[in-house]
């Protein structure tokens, strides 16, 4: 069963949505991690944020060359959490 179907709990929507506001954490990150594609992510932050937020999120995130590992220089890295899941 594909994680879109399955309910996320609220500290899993709270790291989402912190990982989505990341500049450095790409869309592939967050779907190794959730199983959550960028267009699950879009929706997901647009059901919980506030209209004014998520517009703000997207005109910040659209054309953002980091948020996708194709696009960005592989001089960029990522932190990670010793608390997150290391894929």
């Amino acid at each position: 069963m594909s994680r879109l179907h399955v309910a996320l709990s609220e500290s899993d929507i709270s790291r989402i949505v912190e990982m989505a506001w990341e500049d450095r954490t790409a869309f592939e990150a967050i779907e190794a991690q959730f199983g959550l594609n960028e267009s699950a992510v879009v929706d997901l932050m647009r059901k919980h944020m506030k209209a004014s937020s998520f517009r703000m999120w997207r005109k910040r995130m659209a054309g953002r060359a980091t948020k996708h590992l194709a696009l960005r220089s592989p001089a960029v890295q990522r932190h990670r959490a010793s608390h997150t899941r290391q894929a």
